[in-house]
């Protein structure tokens, strides 16, 4: 299954230990992970000017995860699809990857729910959400 993380999913994973990183190690174990630059540039950015990671840190991560992820170019897509500007570009590196899923905490996302076949949830979602695929 294609499964897109939004930054702040990643930013958790690598930040804290919790659901983030325990859903991000299962689904580059068993899924494909789809990325954009736009992901892993604001990825790089929150690292280093929120968390206050090294510049060298912040590459080694985004290093990291490209070597595990597809990285595709977002679709175009209108502004207004969501409510945050933003967020169009996650939503777009979805439809660009085919990708069954969002894995985020953005509540401008989670309130979609669902966006052009790709279904939206929390980090604490996702199993559930894989169980019910597999079946």
């Amino acid at each position: 299954m294609n499964v897109v993380f939004d930054t702040n999913v990643l930013v958790a994973a690598f930040i804290t230990r919790g659901t983030c990183s325990t859903v991000l190690e299962h689904c580059i174990r068993q899924h494909v992970l789809i990325t954009s630059e736009f992901i892993l540039n604001e990825l790089r950015e929150n690292l280093v000017l929120k968390f206050k990671c090294s510049t060298g840190e912040a590459e080694d991560v985004v290093h990291l995860l490209r070597s595990q992820m597809k990285v595709v170019k977002p679709v175009n897509l209108d502004k207004d699809v969501c409510r945050d500007p933003d967020d169009v570009a996650v939503l777009g590196t979805a439809v660009a990857g085919d990708a069954a899923c969002i894995i985020t905490g953005d509540k401008d996302l989670l309130v979609i729910e669902r966006f052009r076949g790709t279904d939206i949830m929390s980090p604490s979602a996702f199993a559930e959400y894989e169980a019910r695929q597999i079946e």
